[in-house]
């Protein structure tokens, strides 16, 4: 009976495979708060366009305090620093992206690299298995013609 294949490296490439999972995690962490950065930032210039049109319709309302003015033109300000806070979030989160997507590369490649030395080995054995089996097949063939010759 032939040996089982067994993989020496299996607990390693187990280990890269779930260093791989966890890497994919992250990754998808990371893009789902990428797109959650994106609509914070949609939002933030939506209300911007908002007040500067609410802004624009109070210049020509004459019924409007100066200090009215002022507090709206201090909102408006508010929401301009809230966009760029917001921009410069997202370019974060993009750097960061990027990290997370290089850190999936690496583990899939290690995984992979792994897989490919497992396959040739199952290969190699499997055809050892057969050259073997040629060979006791060849055995049992000549003993069985080394009787009949005898008889």
């Amino acid at each position: 009976m032939a040996a089982r294949f067994q993989f020496g490296l299996e607990r390693v490439r187990d280990l890269r495979a779930h260093t791989e999972e966890q890497a994919k995690e992250q990754f998808a962490a990371s893009l789902n708060h990428l797109a959650h950065g994106e609509a914070m930032l949609r939002a933030a210039e939506h209300q911007l366009e908002l007040a500067r049109k609410e802004q624009g319709a109070g210049v020509q309302d004459v019924t409007l305090s100066g200090r009215d003015h002022l507090a709206h033109q201090a909102f408006v300000e508010r929401l301009e620093r809230s966009r760029r806070d917001a921009i410069v979030e997202i370019q974060q989160r993009e750097l960061q992206l990027a990290d997370d997507r290089q850190a999936l590369a690496r583990a899939s490649q290690e995984r992979e690299v792994l897989d490919k030395l497992k396959q040739r080995q199952k290969a190699a054995h499997l055809h050892e298995v057969d050259r073997l089996e040629r060979v006791e097949v060849d055995d049992m063939a000549m003993q069985n013609f080394v009787r009949r010759q005898a008889a």
